[in-house]
């Protein structure tokens, strides 16, 4: 009987081989185990997975990915391949696409229709070829377009998440999801043809879904988007990651100037101008758009000369910045590259030149307060006030009131260019309305600034009130306590001066301020003996204008 029996097992366990489709054996080559890791190297999670093309691409769910910094696949060989990459994911319906360090993977043949309703379908879990297990279709309901999401009469195990879900023919129609509970009656599957459409962007590479893992992104195979992908990700990433997007890029697009761009930009901020210049000048011999990158190269080297000027580089100058910039508009002229041009001409002090550029700008679309103020800053250069403070106006006459935040500067600017003109209350009021604009960035030294233009204005109380504020601000600030002593005294509050004038020797004993403006103050105050010594002491800490004042008052 017990003979009996084993043949009978022996007899069941054949029937059921044989009862699996004949694809079976050879899908399960595709499936693989994936694995992921932290940083440190611990394992954070193990699920399942399946090739779709023969060049390494695959997929599975997301979920191992999260706070992971590397993945690996075991295929169905036992070899462990490395993931290269992801190259999309989508955390609501947990499924992502990379590719693996393989250039030969074996896939499964993927469906390009939807299994209908009540057609019987096959679990293939990884490397447990008697564990196939069949189900009936019981919906198919479409997401996101016309993909099918599907639930199946099945029930599955623990460690099937991400096994591919196949139909009569061997096709791969879906892969299965992580269920409510395990054993269920019910199973379901996200559409393969959603899962190996996933693709990233430049808008969708540095996504929330992207930010929770620490595994490299590919980029993406289009090059405009690739492209998108370096212009913001130098905002985004750190550094060291952004120099591996750009070598990526320019490995997978040899012949795009972008890459080379980009990279010079790095080099330049980096203080290697030489490589820099190799780069920009490899650019050039790529792409379409060469008055792009002439403009590119000229902004760089513009910048550099300006910004970087304590670093000489022999094979840069403003001259080639003028160079490149002039071959740009040669080529495509527009009003952005003349701009640049009136730039570098200003820097190369050709302020007439410069300013036909900017003034000729105004009929363009570039007209605006930037335009104006360039040109405002040319008739300074060449000591025409009276054209200079008109276009400082007209740079002011852009912003309508009330004003915003974005007027504050040229505000500022025509304070100033007032202030140098003589005319002072006019520059008090462009301060005043700084201040309304800028109240709480203002600091101790705009009331310091303010309080000066106030003298020069005659306006001694409003003077007196914005050194009390700086005072305020910066408590032991030892010139705000000369400079208001001073205009004490001149104003004739010598008691104030005294008292403030001892505040300031009590912050520091060995300034010879205080103890200028206090004998100063008592002399004038008819305490001519407390006020000599007090001048005498000034003259002592090294005060050159106590020598006078006590000759005068002894």
């Amino acid at each position: 009987m017990k003979k009996i029996s084993i043949i009978g097992c022996l007899l069941l366990s054949v029937l059921s081989t044989f009862a699996q489709p004949g694809w079976v054996k050879n899908a399960s080559r595709s499936v693989f185990t994936l694995k992921t890791f932290a940083a440190d190297g611990s394992l954070i999670a193990s699920s399942n997975g399946f090739f779709t093309n023969t060049n390494g691409e695959a997929v599975s769910n997301f979920t191992p990915f999260k706070g992971a910094s590397r993945a690996v696949v075991i295929d169905a060989q036992g070899k462990e391949l490395q993931v290269a990459g992801i190259i999309g994911a989508n955390d609501m319906y947990d499924v992502v696409k990379f590719r693996v360090n393989s250039s030969r993977t074996q896939p499964l043949a993927l469906s390009t229709s939807t299994a209908p309703v009540g057609s019987e379908v096959y679990l293939l879990p990884y490397h447990e070829l008697k564990a196939v297990k069949s189900g009936a279709v019981r919906k198919a309901e479409t997401f996101m377009g016309d993909n099918p999401y599907y639930t199946i009469a099945l029930s599955m195990g623990e460690n099937q998440v991400s096994c591919p879900l196949l139909n009569a023919a061997g096709q791969v129609i879906g892969m299965m999801q992580q269920p409510a509970v395990f054993g269920d009656s019910l199973s379901y599957a996200v559409s393969v043809s959603f899962a190996d459409s996933l693709k990233l962007t430049g808008i969708t590479f540095h996504n929330e879904t992207m930010n929770l893992t620490q595994v490299k992104k590919l980029l993406p195979t289009d090059i405009k988007e690739a492209a998108l992908v370096l212009y913001f990700s130098g905002s985004q990433t750190d550094s060291a990651e952004y120099v591996s997007l750009i070598h990526d890029f320019i490995q997978q697009f040899p012949s795009a100037p972008d890459g080379y761009t980009y990279r010079a930009q790095q080099e330049m901020a980096a203080g290697n101008f030489a490589a820099a210049e190799r780069d920009m000048e490899q650019a050039l011999k790529f792409g379409d758009a060469k008055d792009d990158t002439h403009y590119i190269y000229a902004r760089m080297i513009y910048n550099k000369e300006i910004y970087q000027s304590a670093q000489p580089y022999a094979g840069w100058s403003l001259d080639k910045a003028l160079q490149q910039i002039q071959a740009a508009n040669s080529i495509n002229p527009q009003p952005t590259y003349r701009q640049l041009e009136g730039d570098i001409r200003f820097a190369k002090q050709q302020y007439d030149e410069a300013y036909e550029i900017y003034n000729s700008l105004l009929s363009t679309n570039l007209r605006s307060p930037e335009i104006f103020f360039a040109a405002a800053r040319c008739k300074e250069m060449q000591k025409d006030t009276i054209a200079m403070l008109a276009l400082m106006d007209s740079t002011i006459n852009m912003y309508s009131r009330p004003y915003l935040k974005e007027a504050a500067p040229y505000i500022w600017a025509r304070a100033e260019a007032r202030r140098n003109a003589g005319r002072y209350r006019d520059a008090i009021s462009d301060m005043n309305e700084y201040e309304s604009l800028m109240t709480a960035t203002v600091n101790d030294n705009f009331y310091y600034i303010r309080h000066q233009v106030e003298i020069q204005g005659h306006l001694y109380q409003q003077a007196l009130n914005d050194i009390n504020r700086a005072i305020q601000m910066n408590p032991k600030e030892i010139l705000y306590y000369a400079e208001k002593a001073s205009l004490e005294i001149r104003v004739g509050l010598y008691d104030q001066a005294i008292t403030t004038a001892n505040e300031c020797i009590a912050i520091d004993t060995q300034n010879s301020d205080g103890y200028l403006f206090l004998g100063l103050a008592q002399c004038l105050k008819g305490q001519k003996a407390e006020g000599i010594r007090n001048l005498q002491k000034a003259k002592e800490l090294g005060d050159t204008q106590a020598d006078a004042l006590i000759d005068k008052y002894k």
